[in-house]
């Protein structure tokens, strides 16, 4: 953009061909990620993701994992990131406080909790949830569009790997259309900074946006969905297995949340609804 608005072509022009908002564009240029910070983001995601799969491993072991994974660095800045978000070896110094600490950053906050959108595919959320069965731990990563509230695509899995967010992406990518210049806000964790998330979104032609750490009010309009789904479905009984926790979540979604359940903000329309209203069919495809 700036070198087209060197060359004469106005940001707003430039905003409506790629369909971007010019208010985020310009906090970016006030304020951007730079170089070194997306290294570090990349090198801590990596660290993070060996410490989780190996927690008994010390940053020794760590870089070593980070390496392999293409992050080459040197054992004193894998000290010095493993120190500051407090990765240490399950049989070496004692955690203090309520555990890790999300990595830094990889995209800006775009949304500064202005959870409005004025089309489909302009604004999406996402989050991770997850609930027990008899089996172990389910996570659900689902993506919703704030036009109309719709969760247009969703991954369920037995792991919290990057894999599920990426999955779930591919998913709403794949039932909409016209999706590049859309912004998909998310928190800090790492599945959401993974490189192969990251490379996942600049495939689609879509823009990443983070909130803040511990930040709730970041992505209140996803976590409200969250809360409905425990309300209606994970806490409603126990659960003996994970496939009939899976059936149970994805029907809640399709038959009642997106087919039954009235939103005011909708004017008392339910998702699919409001959207085959508002819509115009060239430019919806779900």
């Amino acid at each position: 953009m700036k070198e087209l608005a060197a060359s004469g072509i106005p940001v707003t022009v430039t905003c409506r061909v790629l369909k971007l908002a010019r208010q985020p564009y310009y906090r970016w240029r006030a304020n951007p990620v730079t170089g070194a910070e997306i290294v570090a983001a990349y090198r801590a995601n990596a660290l993070l993701n060996a410490h989780h799969d190996d927690p008994e491993f010390g940053y020794r072991f760590l870089v070593d994992e980070a390496r392999d994974a293409g992050q080459t660095m040197a054992d004193r800045t894998a000290w010095r990131i493993c120190r500051d978000n407090g990765w240490w070896s399950a049989f070496g110094k004692p955690r203090r406080g309520k555990g890790t600490r999300p990595g830094p950053p990889v995209h800006d906050d775009l949304v500064q909790r202005e959870f409005t959108a004025d089309g489909p595919n302009e604004l999406w959320l996402s989050d991770i949830t997850e609930h027990w069965t008899a089996e172990g731990k389910l996570y659900l990563c689902a993506i919703k569009d704030v036009y109309s509230n719709r969760i247009v695509g969703y991954s369920i899995d037995s792991r919290m790997k990057s894999r599920l967010a990426v999955a779930a992406l591919n998913n709403a990518v794949a039932r909409r259309d016209n999706v590049a210049g859309c912004v998909l806000h998310t928190d800090r964790g790492s599945q959401f900074r993974a490189r192969s998330f990251i490379r996942t979104l600049n495939r689609h032609r879509m823009v990443g946006s983070m909130g803040r750490v511990g930040a709730a009010g970041d992505n209140v309009a996803m976590e409200s969905f969250f809360a409905l789904l425990q309300k209606n479905v994970l806490n409603r009984r126990s659960w003996a297995t994970r496939e009939q926790l899976r059936i149970a979540i994805v029907t809640w979604i399709e038959r009642t949340y997106h087919r039954r359940r009235r939103q005011d903000r909708l004017g008392r329309l339910t998702p699919i609804e409001f959207e085959t209203i508002m819509i115009t069919p060239a430019a919806l495809a779900a």
